[in-house]
Formats: C-alpha cells, structure tokens, sequence
C-alpha cells in the first residue's frame, strides 16, 4: 500500500499547498520532532502524542506516503497534514542486480548528490548496507569509495530513507493492520552501515535515523539486527554505545602503527592502543556481544603469520569476531587480494586463538558493489560517456 493513491475530492477540498520545498518532510523527523512540528501546525498539545502515534505507524510500519490514506485520522486533518508536510525518500535512480541476487541501487538525494546502497541477500537474512555521507574524508589507501571527496553528510532522513526505499523495492511494507513481523521472515532484517562515508562523522544523523530504524512501531529492528562500522573515530564510541547501543565493527587492517597509518590514515589521529582502549570499554556500555574487527587482506602487505598472532595479542580481553575480507580489487588500486591459501592459515591462527575468524565471501563484484568500491563503477561509466559524446560531437 506504498506510492499516492488518486484523490477523488472535489477540487475545493484539497488544500493549498505551500510551494515546492516549503513543506517539511517527516521522513527523518524523531518523534520529539515531529511532536513539535505538529504542535507548530495547530495541533493540541494534548492530541499530539496520540498523532505522532498515528502517523508514525503509517508511515514506518506500513510503508504509506499519502497523507489521504491515513484513515484513523479525520479528513480535515489529513488535508491540514499535506499542506503542512510531506514525505519523500531519495530516488531510485537506476538498479542493478549480481548473478548472486545483490541489488545495487545508486539513489539521488537533495542537490542532484548521489550514494550507492546495496541489498545483500542470504538464506537466514537479507542485510542492507547504506551510506552515511556523499563521498568520503577518511582517503584508506585500498578504499575506491575513500578516493572521492566529501560532499557533505546526509541527513536522517536521507539515511533512513534508503531503508524505506530497499523495502518498498522489495515489496516489504506489511498491509494496514497488519503487525510488524507478522508476514513471516523478513527479506531486509540486518542494516549494516558500512557505505559510502564514516558515520560517526555524522553522529547526529545517524543516530536519529537509527532510532527511527529501531522503534518498535514502525520499522522494527532490533539493535542487534545493525551494525555500524567505523575506521576509529574515538571521541564518538562511548556515545554511540550510549545513544545507540547497537553493534560496532571496526575497519582495523593492521597490527602496526605504521601499517595502519598508511591504510587506514586517521590511526595517525588516533592510534591503535587509544582505538583498543575506547574498544575495551563498548561491549559493557552497550550490553553489546562482540565487536567486529574487519581486516582486509592485502598480499604482502598485512597477511602474514606473524601479523596473524599480532592481532590476536592486540585485541586479547574484548569479545570479538574478526572479519576476514580479500580485497575487493579495482581498477588502479596499489595492492592485490591475498593468496587464498594465505588468507585461510591466518584465519586458522585466530581460530586456534578462539576467535571467531570467518572469511567473508566477496558480494556483488561484477556490478561494483562490493566493500570498497561503491560509487566508482558509476562515476567512471558516465566519464567515458562525456568522453565519447565530446568525441563524437554529440554531447
């Protein structure tokens, strides 16, 4: 019951509707702020809490952005709501979907800016992974998405808005009065912000768009069921463990200093031994499990044995699971994938360390939607677009 169903009122019904842009989109909007607006528009403070309720349901629970479906609420203020908001996701601008069933979706959002957001599809859940930011600040040497500049972060609503359109995508939203979980498993159960962008370089965002994620009468997933991945940004650990509370990975890639300050350049801000004392502390602050170390692995650069037992010393104490991840390579990148039987004697060193040690399988790469290499695919296909009408004479 998602997209605008034809509204069959007489003309003079319908209410004036501020110009293109005037209206404020509740997309995005916790519910603090979507009380306040409501009051702002002439809602009584006394009903306010019971229409953010309302419309919260519809638009979270059940995928609804007609404000005329809204059938709990009286016809005058369905029509005061539309010309007072909106509600509005980014755009699909074009899909593409892996021989392995990953979707790709590169999505506009405000200012004609555009990230990439990718479904990844598996027989127990389907994992979302979104972007945070348009571009990125961090330039990690193996990262293709790290070679693009940032543009500027994206807002609650435009994160939680790739949730929204990956459901409606799939065809997700549950009927009205229907009850979140109640049309059997999920397709889209895990959110994974692991995207184009570093998210706690955008706290606030993030974590509101996160809360929306994780309301109980609407979207509906457990803090167990996202994770966010940060390169090391420690100042914001202790607050996303407090305001957020959910899973934490960690793009570590290295057991030196000096390894780590070329791949992964903020170490040089804040270094291994500072990251792993903010580390040791989340997991009580968070009542979380584990924290996920993600490691990519580099041919001679960070594979070895030795590296192996390194890391396993570093991170002794914390409850954690190490991500192993061949390197997504692209086109231009100064490192190579290790050697498959390199990659499986070091996860057989953590292994035997006790620690989870799962090499994960690359997804998606023939469409370029692989750790890393978001965006690039995109850019470079409508440079050699440019190239070819500039040549041609027909741009």
């Amino acid at each position: 019951m998602t997209g605008s169903a034809p509204i069959t009122q007489d003309v003079l019904t319908i209410p004036r509707k501020l110009p293109e842009g005037a209206r404020t989109n509740i997309v995005g909007l916790t519910r603090d702020k979507l009380r306040e607006a409501l009051i702002a528009m002439g809602t009584p403070e006394k009903q306010a809490k019971m229409r953010v309720n309302q419309i919260w349901q519809w638009v979270y629970q059940w995928g609804v952005r007609d404000f005329q479906a809204m059938t709990n609420l009286a016809k005058t203020y369905r029509a005061q709501l539309d010309e007072h908001f909106e509600i509005t996701l980014p755009e699909i601008v074009s899909k593409q979907v892996s021989a392995d069933g990953t979707r790709k979706y590169l999505v506009r959002i405000a200012g004609g800016h555009e990230v990439e957001v990718v479904y990844i599809p598996e027989t127990d859940r389907g994992t979302l992974c979104i972007s945070s930011q348009v571009g990125c600040t961090l330039t990690c040497s193996f990262c293709h998405t790290g070679t693009q500049k940032l543009v500027r972060n994206l807002t609650a609503g435009e994160i939680i808005g790739q949730v929204m359109l990956a459901r409606d995508d799939l065809g997700e939203w549950p009927q009205p009065g229907v009850g979140t979980g109640e049309s059997g498993p999920r397709l889209l159960s895990n959110i994974v912000l692991m995207g184009m962008g570093e998210p706690l370089y955008n706290f606030e965002n993030v974590r509101d768009a996160m809360k929306i994620a994780m309301d109980g009468e609407g979207i509906a997933l457990s803090r167990r069921r996202i994770t966010l991945s940060t390169s090391g940004v420690v100042p914001e650990i202790a607050k996303t463990a407090e305001e957020i509370g959910c899973l934490l990975a960690v793009s570590f890639h290295a057991t030196t200093d000096e390894v780590r300050d070329e791949l992964v350049p903020i170490n040089k801000r804040w270094n291994i031994e500072t990251l792993l004392d903010a580390l040791r502390e989340y997991p009580k602050a968070s009542n979380s499990e584990r924290i996920t170390f993600e490691y990519v692995m580099l041919k001679d650069v960070n594979d070895s044995d030795e590296d192996a037992r390194r890391l396993v010393k570093l991170i002794s104490g914390i409850p954690a699971k190490i991500n192993l991840i061949p390197f997504n390579e692209w086109p231009g990148a100064p490192y190579q994938r290790s050697d498959w039987s390199r990659i499986e004697s070091f996860a057989d060193i953590i292994y035997k360390a006790g620690y989870a040690s799962p090499i994960r399988t690359p997804r998606g790469e023939d469409i370029m939607a692989a750790c890393g290499q978001l965006k690039s695919a995109t850019e470079r296909a409508r440079k050699s677009k440019a190239q070819i009408a500039a040549e041609t004479g027909t741009g």
